[in-house]
């Protein structure tokens, strides 16, 4: 990604969190068969959209 500014990154995660996160069936599932900490887990380092929003988190880190 092109230079983007703090306040685009954070528009785009915030987007992304709404769109696919807030109604997640896995996530959902995930919580309530194995807790929250493997529904993290999962999605940080399965999920592609987790992917993503930490590929973000690490742009706005280096900022």
């Amino acid at each position: 990604m092109n230079k983007v500014n703090r306040k685009q990154l954070l528009q785009e995660v915030t987007e992304l969190l709404d769109y696919y996160c807030e109604d997640c069936f896995v996530k959902k599932t995930f919580n309530k068969e194995k807790g929250k900490n493997y529904a993290q887990s999962f999605c940080i380092n399965q999920c592609t959209i987790g992917e993503k929003i930490k590929e973000y988190g690490e742009m706005l880190v280096k900022k």
